[in-house]
């Protein structure tokens, strides 16, 4: 199973109480209303989804959408994030 980038944007806007059209994708996501339950929320929801590799830490470094956006291609990729 895996998590399209356009699930994921939902996910996020579903969390926020937004539309996906009103994420900003280079702001980071804490101006835009995200804490530390939602993300668990977010890191849960998309393990379910079968992206075992994502964690917290990895997300909460670098909270843009953008980023997150690379480390998901990345990981369900099968590549190092760090990389």
């Amino acid at each position: 199973m895996s998590l399209s980038t356009e699930q994921l944007i939902a996910d996020v806007a579903d969390v926020l109480y937004l539309e996906p059209a009103e994420l900003d994708y280079e702001l980071s996501l804490r101006d835009q209303g995200m804490d530390s339950v939602r993300l668990m929320d977010l890191v849960e929801r998309w393990r379910t989804a079968g992206v075992d590799r994502i964690d917290f830490i990895t997300l909460a470094e670098d909270a843009r959408l953008g980023h997150w956006i690379e480390v998901m291609e990345k990981l369900q990729a099968g590549d190092d994030v760090a990389s």
